[in-house]
């Protein structure tokens, strides 16, 4: 009876060791659960004082210019219907449409064939007249291109040899007669002899004066001839004008462009004839590309030359072109009242096209001062449908709830938020909150 107490009181020693081991494991286990989760509190703790790093910049105050809304289109600076001078069989196309061609760049060609042919004939023209020029300077003596002198032509000198001969026979007459007249008068001679000597002065003086007529007739005739070598002279000069003519005829069979643009239409083509009135292609100068904006009667006295214009278009909404007014139109139309202002718009990057339909801003007198942000300082909520920028007082980012305005390039007008000179959070404002803690 003894031995059987003993055995239940060793069982329920042991049974109470057990629970008490397990006990302990457990007191154990709840006290490290405990310790880690201090440490994990301490640490979000830490984390939660850490400061985001983040890049800043200022908020600017800009002049903003006034300015007056319109509509307009778009149009081609020039454009021209390019046509051959002259008809003809287009023997070759050189430009497509959609194609940029420089100034003087070939659009297409005409058989010359004739044209040459012209040419040929017209420089044969040339040299048939060189030689009549040849031909009447031989008649004269002359050397090629020699300077005109009437008594050295040889007709002329042997004329005028002729004269100076009777001219001297005459005075040994005129003598003759003289010393005979003076013997009469003494007796020494007959009347008879005396009238044979005044006979010879006679003849000596018609002989002189035929003479005389001779040379003159000779230098007559060298000027008519040296006439004759201007006439033909001139018309070596004619014969190279229809070279001229007929080499521009040639020049004529090549059609170029009168300006640099794009070519828009190029009806013709290869083996079709053309006349001076059939347009071989149209070509479009769009840089800078015109701007025609259709302005409301009230607002066209404040519209000058010179004004600057800014205008979107829907295929490139983000971006905006810039121009200058050109000209305004003194007309109102009476159906709309409205009047025509033409802007140039520069084009350099052929992105406008001609047709295309845009909103205008002309700036005008007047203007106003704005608030503008770098574009990356706005953050836009979806959950609040709302513009939110983060300002950044002592290293502390302040939410401010803003209302936008215009964009100029990598800037947004603040309307509404913000101050000129603040400083504005422009990085991770999706981590950024109401009074977050920040370094830069």
């Amino acid at each position: 009876m003894r031995v059987l107490n003993l055995s239940r009181r060793a069982i329920i020693l042991k049974i109470l060791i057990g629970i008490f081991i397990v006990s302990s494991c457990l007191a154990c286990s709840k006290t490290e659960s405990a310790s880690e989760r201090r440490g994990k509190s301490n640490a979000n703790e830490a984390n939660t004082n850490a400061a985001l790093t983040i890049t800043v910049d200022k908020s600017i105050a800009r002049e903003i210019p006034a300015f007056i809304q319109a509509t307009g289109s778009l149009i081609a600076d020039e454009t021209s219907d390019i046509a051959p001078k002259s008809a003809g069989k287009v023997v070759n196309v050189s430009a497509n449409v959609g194609q940029f061609v420089q100034q003087g760049s070939v659009i297409a060609r005409i058989d010359d064939k004739d044209a040459r042919l012209r040419l040929a004939e017209a420089q044969a023209g040339v040299t048939q007249a060189i030689a009549g020029v040849r031909h009447a300077e031989a008649r004269l003596g002359l050397s090629p291109n020699g300077t005109f002198n009437a008594t050295a032509i040889p007709e002329v000198r042997a004329a005028n040899a002729s004269y100076e001969q009777t001219v001297a026979e005459l005075r040994q007459a005129e003598a003759n007669e003289k010393r005979y007249r003076e013997l009469v008068e003494t007796g020494d001679v007959s009347l008879v002899v005396y009238e044979q000597y005044r006979t010879q002065r006679d003849t000596a003086r018609a002989r002189l004066n035929a003479a005389k007529q001779a040379l003159e007739a000779a230098a007559n005739a060298a000027r008519q001839n040296n006439q004759a070598i201007v006439s033909a002279q001139a018309g070596v000069e004619a014969a190279r004008t229809q070279v001229g003519t007929a080499q521009q005829a040639v020049a004529d069979t090549i059609i170029r462009a009168p300006f640099s643009g794009f070519i828009s239409n190029r009806p013709v083509a290869v083996g079709e004839y053309v006349t001076s009135a059939t347009p071989v292609a149209t070509i479009l100068r769009v840089n800078p590309i015109k701007l025609q904006i259709q302005v409301a009667e009230a607002n066209v006295p404040f519209i000058t030359m010179g004004r600057g214009v800014s205008i979107e278009v829907d295929a490139y909404k983000d971006r905006k072109f810039g121009g200058t007014v050109t000209a305004v139109n003194p007309a109102i139309d009476p159906g709309s009242r409205s009047a025509i202002v033409e802007a140039a718009i520069e084009n350099g990057a052929n992105a406008l096209r001609s047709g295309m339909f845009a909103t205008v801003r002309i700036n005008s007198e007047g203007g106003s001062t704005g608030v503008f942000v770098p574009k990356t300082a706005v953050f836009n909520d979806q959950s609040t449908q709302s513009y939110r920028v983060f300002i950044i007082q002592e290293n502390v980012a302040k939410l401010r709830v803003v209302q936008l305005g215009t964009e100029e390039n990598d800037f947004v007008q603040i309307i509404t938020g913000v101050n000129p000179d603040e400083i504005v959070a422009t990085s991770s404002l999706a981590q950024l909150y109401e009074g977050a803690k920040v370094a830069f």
